[in-house]
Order: structure tokens, then sequence, then C-alpha cells
């Protein structure tokens, strides 16, 4: 009965320690289940990290085109805007070509008005000296035939008289020409004063063209400095706004602390790098800010300078026209005048040169009948 019993205990005891190590076994597995499932969570959220990585990465690549876009298609405006500034100073200097030719046409013309007046004057000298030539030519008439006509005194007192008129109307019709010869000149000189007046004006303009040009050109450069400045700071504005985007879902998703901390002291570092360029950019926006502000009275100044000279100039040349208008509508009343009497002293001589023709004709009938 004792052994008995001892076999009971030792089968009850055996079957105790086969109950505790089914459950440690069965422990074992279950810890074993656990530490899977844990790796496997492990590894599906390092997998959702590498994912999101991934996705923010093309995101960032699409902002990057979007923006590089944008940034050529600033390029191409501000190319268009200067291929538009180089047409237009082609186009001044096109019309600066076309106001010389037509400068050049005024004077050319001009000159062939005064060769015109020359060649008048020419011309009336001519038909003098011819006169003269037929006055001289019966003056040696009348003294070749001064024997024969000793007889006919009356005819020759006449003909002496009126040669002595004629002397006198050639003598006033020299003055006349001289006068006229003077006031020609004064009006040669005037139109030249007129055109060397409208040369500088055309000269005084042209250089406030070009000085405006250049006024334009500056503001445009330094416009196109401020937009770019501005286009800049607003890239790097842009910028860190995707980097504090990038920081935050860091700080949310990543769970490794060795890669936060990298990854942060990256970001920590180019938003310094970033903080320093915007530092930059608004030192230089400063500067060119207080560069147009400066400059910006002293091209006023310029201007108003510029414009105060032209309105002296423009005044100073209605004064002289004005001044000068009166005498030069005496000067023409004048030069009709002596060109009226002009003609009528030629037609007195036309006339008196027949009268001697036929006197001298009557003489020679008359020294032809005395002698057969």
């Amino acid at each position: 009965m004792l052994l008995l019993l001892l076999l009971l205990l030792l089968l009850l005891v055996l079957v105790l320690l086969l109950r505790q190590l089914l459950l440690l076994l069965l422990l074992l597995l279950l810890l074993l289940l656990l530490l899977l499932l844990l790796l496997l969570l492990l590894l599906l959220l390092l997998l959702l990290l590498l994912l999101l990585l991934l996705l923010l990465l093309l995101l960032l690549l699409q902002v990057l085109l979007i923006l590089l876009r944008l940034l050529l298609l600033l390029l191409l405006l501000l190319l268009r805007l200067l291929l538009l500034l180089l047409l237009l100073l082609l186009l001044l200097l096109l019309l600066l070509l076309l106001l010389l030719l037509l400068l050049r046409l005024l004077l050319l013309l001009l000159l062939l008005l005064l060769l015109l007046l020359l060649l008048l004057l020419l011309l009336l000298l001519r038909l003098l000296l011819l006169l003269l030539l037929l006055l001289l030519l019966l003056l040696l008439l009348l003294l070749l035939l001064l024997p024969l006509l000793l007889r006919l005194l009356l005819p020759l007192l006449l003909l002496l008289q009126l040669l002595q008129l004629l002397l006198q109307l050639l003598l006033l019709l020299l003055l006349l020409l001289l006068l006229l010869l003077l006031l020609l000149l004064l009006l040669l000189l005037l139109l030249l004063l007129l055109l060397l007046l409208l040369l500088l004006l055309l000269l005084l303009l042209l250089l406030l063209l070009l000085l405006l040009l250049l006024l334009l050109l500056l503001l445009l450069l330094l416009l196109l400095l401020l937009l770019l400045l501005l286009l800049l700071l607003l890239l790097l504005l842009l910028l860190l706004l995707l980097l504090l985007l990038l920081l935050l879902l860091l700080l949310l998703l990543l769970l490794l602390r060795l890669l936060l901390l990298l990854l942060l002291l990256l970001l920590l570092l180019l938003l310094l790098l970033l903080l320093l360029l915007l530092l930059l950019l608004l030192l230089l926006l400063l500067l060119l800010l207080l560069l147009l502000v400066l400059l910006l009275p002293l091209l006023l100044l310029l201007h108003l300078l510029l414009l105060l000279l032209l309105l002296l100039l423009l005044l100073l040349l209605l004064l002289l026209l004005l001044l000068l208008l009166p005498l030069l509508l005496l000067l023409l009343l004048l030069l009709l005048l002596l060109l009226l009497l002009l003609l009528l002293l030629l037609l007195l001589l036309l006339l008196l040169l027949l009268l001697l023709l036929l006197l001298l004709l009557l003489l020679l009938l008359l020294l032809l009948l005395h002698y057969y």
C-alpha cells in the first residue's frame, strides 16, 4: 500500500511537472508570437515611413518643377521686355536719322535758292553792262560824227542832256543795285542765324531725348533688379515653408531618435543658411531703395534744369523772331519798292535809247541829205 501511495504521489508530481512544462512551452510560444508580431509591426512602420518619405520627395520634386517653370516664364518675360526696349531704341535711332536727312534737304534747298538769287543778280549785271556798252558805242559814234554835227548844235545839246539824264539814271540804278545786294546779304545773314539757332535747338532736343532714354533705362534696370530680388525672396520663403512642413512631418512621423536628430540638425542648418540668405537679400533691397531714393531727386533736378534751359532757348528764339519780323517785313517792302523802281528805270532807259536811236537816224538822214 505504501508503495502504491508512493507511486501515486510520484505520478501526481510527474503530472504536475508535465503541466508546468506545458504551460512554460505555451508561454514561450506566445512570447515568440508576440515578438514576431512586434517585428512585423516595426517593418510595417518602417515601410510606411519610407513611403511617406518617397511621397514627400515626389511632392518636393513637383514643387521644384513648378518653381522652375515659373522662373523660366519670368525669364522669358524679361527677355521679351528687353527685346521691346531694343526695338524702341532702334525706332528712336531711325527717327534721328530721318531728322538728319530732313535737315540736309533743307540746307540743300537753301543753297539752291541762294544760287538762283546769285544767278539773277549776275543776269542783271550783264544787262547793265550791255546797256553801258551800248551807251559807249553811242558816245563813240557821237565823237566820230562831231565834226559833222557841229552845224547842228541844238540837236547835239538835246543829245547831251539826254546823255546826262541817262548817266544819272545809270548812277541811280547802280546805287539801287548796291542797296539790293546789301539787303540780300542781310537777309542771308539773318537766314543763316535762324538756321544756326534751329540747329542748336535740334541738338539740345536730341541731347534731352538721349538723357531721358538713359534715365528710363536706368529706372528699368533698377526695377528689374528689384523684381528679381523679390522673386528670390519669394522662392526662399517658399523653401522655408516647405522645410518647416518637413520638420513638422518628421517630428510627427519618425520614431527613430537618431534619424530624427540627424534630420533635425540638417534642417536647422538649412534654415540658418536660408535665414542668412534672406538677411543678405533684405540688405541688398535696402541698399537699392536707398540708391533709388538718392538718385531720383538728382534725376528730377537734371530733368527740371534741362526743361528750364529749353524754355529759355525757346523764349530767346521767340524774342528774336519778334524783333526780326518787323525788320524782315521792312526789308521785303524795300526790296519790292526797289524792284519796282528798277523796272521803271529800265523802261525809261529803253525809251531814252529808242529816242537816241531815232535822233541818230534823223541826224544821219540830215547829213545824207546835206551831202547828197
